[in-house]
């Protein structure tokens, strides 16, 4: 993503859909160090904006690829909300329409990829230790709700290995 199009999305003049993802394997999830604002330096969720014509699946898909090099699989969309982040003259510096979605990862090899530092696999009870925002922890815990309490892909849960 270039700068111009990273700068377009402050003080946007309308809400911008993004999408992200908890993936989630062996019973661990997915979290990232952002290189960007909003949320700059910090461990968060994977995921980015959608471009005009895709899908949100698509746009999820791409969006893992790019950060993460791995190929997922989409699954339920586990919540929808908006992201509003005002400045200090209380103007809205951004507003994002997230979806996240559960998640599992299909095959690549995790990397920190384009607007990512840092990208690894952790168990759930160590989250606390990435001091994520409390949305992104109320959304793993929702993610791994749903995880366990039905197959949610149809099949067993497999590892990348597993093909």
């Amino acid at each position: 993503m270039n700068d111009r199009r990273r700068d377009s999305r402050q003080y946007p003049e309308r809400p911008i859909v993004g999408v992200g993802a908890v993936i989630v394997q062996d019973g661990r999830v997915l979290i990232v160090k952002r290189r960007y604002e909003p949320l700059a330096g910090r461990w968060s969720l994977p995921g980015g904006t959608l471009e005009l014509g895709e899908t949100l699946e698509a746009g999820l898909a791409r969006e893992m690829r790019e950060e993460t090099g791995l190929e997922v699989e989409v699954g339920p969309v586990i919540e929808v909300f908006d992201r509003i982040m005002l400045d200090e003259e209380r103007r809205v510096r951004y507003h994002f329409v997230l979806v996240d979605y559960l998640c599992r990862p299909l095959s690549g090899d995790l990397c920190a990829g384009s607007d990512v530092d840092a990208a690894m696999f952790i168990d759930p009870r160590d989250l606390d230790a990435y001091d994520l925002t409390p949305k992104a922890l109320a959304v793993v815990a929702r993610a791994l709700e749903m995880a366990g309490a039905a197959n949610v892909y149809g099949h067993r849960e497999r590892s990348i290995g597993d093909r």
